[in-house]
């Protein structure tokens, strides 16, 4: 039990540290430290950097599942679900301004690393996708769902990204109410 602990505090700390610094900029070191362990313990439990990444990515995916989970039993409509998915913007704002969307800014480095782990993290967009698909079906726009689906997904990218550039809460918050007021507009 106190392996599969250890393994946890190992996973957790490499997320914060993969968000905070970057995949590529993060060393064995870095997590080894954060979690108060020696090199020769912390390879007990991963023999590379990308198995700790892969068991990040799967984390990561098993939160997200998580929190649509959240969202789909305490939304009343669709529209309130998908309110849900812009607040994101709002509530996790210091640290988008800081170090931009988690999923963004991991998908984008390892693109560009040309990393075997891309399908893996793309999940991530993918779980919010069919999820924001199937928020739009049930407010009756079936035929352009997967379409708006996207819209959606890549607006809120951009939102994130410009808040990173530019720390500006004000353009953030006019885009969150932009947002709302789109999907109230699907929904009509």
């Amino acid at each position: 039990m106190a392996q599969d602990t250890k393994r946890a505090q190992i996973v957790e700390e490499a997320d914060r540290l993969f968000y905070q610094q970057g995949f590529d900029h993060t060393s064995f070191a870095d997590i080894a430290d954060a979690v108060g362990i020696s090199r020769g313990n912390f390879y007990y439990h991963f023999k590379t950097k990308d198995e700790i990444l892969d068991a990040v990515i799967e984390r990561r995916i098993v939160n997200t599942q998580a929190m649509l989970d959240r969202w789909e039993i305490e939304g009343e409509t669709p529209e309130a679900r998908i309110r849900g998915f812009i607040d994101i913007l709002v509530v996790n704002a210091d640290k988008i301004r800081q170090f931009g969307c988690p999923v963004g800014t991991l998908t984008s480095e390892l693109t560009k690393l040309g990393h075997p782990s891309l399908s893996s993290a793309k999940e991530l967009f993918t779980l919010f996708r069919q999820w924001l698909k199937r928020q739009f079906e049930a407010m009756g726009v079936t035929e352009k769902a997967d379409e708006l689906a996207m819209h959606l997904l890549m607006r809120s990218q951009g939102v994130a990204t410009l808040s990173a550039a530019f720390k500006d809460d004000s353009f953030v918050r006019h885009e969150v109410d932009q947002m709302y007021r789109w999907v109230r507009d699907q929904a009509a």
